[in-house]
């Protein structure tokens, strides 16, 4: 199946709650995973067999920030979305840092031990579904090219294509670094407060939010206010950080061999359609959906339309795979000065140089 096999508006004032989440409950469970105590929500509505999906939230983020999705899907998937280590109500890592490297491993114990051990590295097992939105994209995508056997399908919600550092937020980046080291190195309590501050949570929410509804401004206005302040400590939140804005999906794309889709907001300001359309040409089994009028908060301004395309995809036969040599953007089309076309995507540099000299 082709890039770019359509565009879609979301409804208006679809992520408002009270109409939007009949039932927000979900049955908290936890489970001890080398030392550190996880946190998770089941969202379900019986006992029925159905497929298990794992979805993974973004950064500062926790469970809260995926129950819209999570809340319409749980008749027809059991729902998992656990709070990812140092964030919400998950205890932080003992022993390494809050990394690409280690919520990887993080994901890989919490589905052993969430299956029982039945879907593992190597093991007899179908694997399961693995959604990830935002920073959770990167994770998902980099857990699934790690453990492909551990991953039947895979779902990005406003998947990093580019490196925040390098590409046109790369001024924004770089100033809110500076905020999460000067937030570590000022006094504790005085640290704390500026990076809790609703000041600055509040103004971030602005930015984000694409919607003109008053009613669904307000809800993602108190959803950060309320969570987004629920970390470990300040050593977490900026390893976060920095990881959050060097590393991207883009940079195993072309290992991604379980068919994937993506769904992007054609507003969003952390990646460009064009941008996302040649990332995505390097997953070979894909099918990307682009939500126009929608930026960088799917999960908040278009639930229902996300969760209706996740269905549609999971349901559907699986995308054929592509060629990827077909798919690799020209590097020649890049100028002179600006190097190969692809210098964004980490990684990515060696495979189209060599492709040039042929």
């Amino acid at each position: 199946m082709a890039a770019g096999t359509g565009a879609r508006e979301a409804g208006p004032g679809e992520g408002v709650p009270g109409s939007a989440v009949e039932n927000p409950y979900a049955e908290r469970r936890s489970v001890v995973l080398d030392g550190y105590k996880v946190r998770y929500w089941f969202y379900d509505v019986d006992r029925t067999p159905k497929p298990l999906l794992v979805m993974v939230h973004g950064f500062r983020g926790d469970h809260h920030g995926l129950q819209l999705l999570a809340d319409r899907l749980r008749s027809r998937y059991h729902v998992v979305v656990p709070d990812l280590p140092g964030f919400g109500r998950s205890e932080r890592f003992p022993d390494r840092r809050h990394d690409v490297a280690g919520y990887v491993d993080f994901l890989r114990r919490f589905v052993e031990e969430l299956t029982g051990g039945a879907v593992r590295d190597g093991g007899d097992r179908r694997g399961i579904v693995v959604l990830g939105h935002s920073f959770g994209s990167v994770v998902a995508a980099h857990f699934a090219a790690a453990h492909p056997g551990m991953v039947e399908r895979l779902v990005l919600v406003n998947p990093i294509c580019e490196p925040a550092l390098e590409g046109g937020q790369a001024l924004l980046s770089r100033l809110t670094v500076g905020y999460y080291r000067l937030g570590r190195v000022l006094p504790r309590r005085l640290g704390r407060r500026l990076l809790s501050s609703w000041w600055v949570t509040d103004a971030m929410t602005a930015v984000m939010t694409t919607s003109r509804d008053p009613r669904v401004r307000g809800y993602v206005r108190h959803q950060h206010r309320a969570y987004f302040s629920a970390f470990a400590d300040r050593d977490v939140l900026l390893e976060a950080y920095e990881t959050s804005v060097s590393h991207t999906v883009a940079e195993v794309a072309m290992q991604l061999a379980m068919p994937t889709l993506l769904v992007v907001g054609a507003e969003d300001p952390l990646g460009s359609v064009a941008a996302q359309r040649r990332m995505a040409s390097w997953v070979p089994r894909h099918r990307l959906e682009v939500l126009e009028g929608v930026g960088h908060l799917i999960h908040y301004e278009a639930p229902a339309r996300t969760a209706e395309l996740v269905h549609e995809f999971l349901t559907s036969p699986a995308p054929e795979p592509v060629e990827l040599h077909e798919q690799l953007p020209a590097a020649d089309l890049a100028g002179p000065d600006t190097g190969p076309f692809t210098a964004p995507f980490t990684g990515l540099q060696r495979i189209v140089r060599r492709g040039r000299r042929r």
